[in-house]
């Protein structure tokens, strides 16, 4: 880990609430912002898979980041992720909301033409030239089904405005590589975002994690980076514990798009945010939620009745 780097750390990619009849819920969000906080995470990102981001509506994109740079008041970095297929919209979405005040833009690949590595070479080094400020580069091909080469972020290496990488593919071998090839350059942070890797990621040298699960417990995803940055392996062992048993709440047995609307049950169970998840996602049914339910109170999640 960089102990110099700006961008490190937990950074939670925060659900989009949203309300009973659809609308989005900006006080839900609020709850969302300062819970996390609370639990002393060093960032909040926006719009990312676990936030439903391709199918939050664009009326609503420009509102949800400028509301939780409001609310974040400078607490912790603010991330907004941005995926358009059009390059055009995507430069005009991240300056937007890098504007509004986020730290970092995390752009994702465009999804809908199967791309050789030049033409991602090309998309990405015009995105850098297009935004105003720092870039962050996510990789997830569980959802767009490119993986972006190594080479390509060794091609880009010398950009002004790449900041990092997140890398959600499940490949330890790739983590390993990513970490040897990049993890020494200064201004250039990784982070670790498959749950299962994230320790090993960070004991390799990865700068920070995305978990998803930092939503229902922030304060143990920080208190594993905290551990980490100490070399306290015993003790970041503990927090990933921890963390692997409530994932395993939303995630054990479900697609992506069930555990998310399995996780918005589970902030729900807390009080935090309404169950609600956007189409085409379905929400948990009663039944579904009760079990969640017994699943938060048997962690100790939630208090006993």
């Amino acid at each position: 880990m960089n102990a110099n780097a700006r961008h490190w750390g937990a950074v939670v990619p925060m659900v989009t609430p949203v309300t009973a009849a659809g609308h989005l819920d900006e006080a839900g969000g609020d709850r969302l912002v300062d819970f996390m906080l609370e639990g002393g995470v060093q960032g909040v990102f926006v719009l990312g898979t676990t936030g439903e981001a391709p199918s939050v509506p664009r009326a609503w994109r420009g509102p949800l980041v400028s509301r939780t740079v409001e609310r974040v008041r400078g607490r912790a970095l603010v991330y907004a992720g941005i995926g358009d297929t059009c390059l055009a919209d995507a430069i005009a979405a991240g300056n937007q909301y890098l504007r509004a005040g986020v730290d970092a833009v995390v752009a994702m690949p465009p999804v809908y033409y199967p791309l050789q590595p030049a033409e991602l070479l090309l998309w990405f080094r015009l995105l850098l030239d297009g935004l105003e400020g720092p870039v962050i580069i996510y990789n997830i091909p569980s959802t767009t089904r490119i993986s972006i080469p190594l080479e390509v972020i060794e091609n880009l290496q010398d950009h002004p405005r790449l900041a990092g990488v997140k890398d959600s593919e499940n490949d330890a071998a790739r983590h390993k590589q990513l970490i040897a090839r990049f993890g020494a350059r200064p201004g250039f942070s990784i982070f670790i975002g498959v749950g299962a890797l994230m320790l090993e990621g960070l004991k390799l040298g990865a700068e920070g994690i995305v978990p998803s699960v930092g939503n229902l417990m922030p304060g143990a995803c920080a208190g594993l980076c905290a551990a980490a940055a100490r070399g306290d392996w015993a003790e970041a062992d503990h927090h990933s514990e921890r963390m692997a048993q409530a994932v395993a709440v939303y995630q054990k047995n479900r697609t992506l798009g069930q555990s998310l609307a399995a996780l918005k049950a589970a902030l729900h169970v807390r009080g935090l945010c309404e169950p609600a998840v956007l189409p085409p996602l379905m929400p948990v049914t009663q039944s579904e939620l009760e079990v969640v339910r017994g699943e938060m109170k048997r962690l100790q999640l939630i208090q006993k009745e």
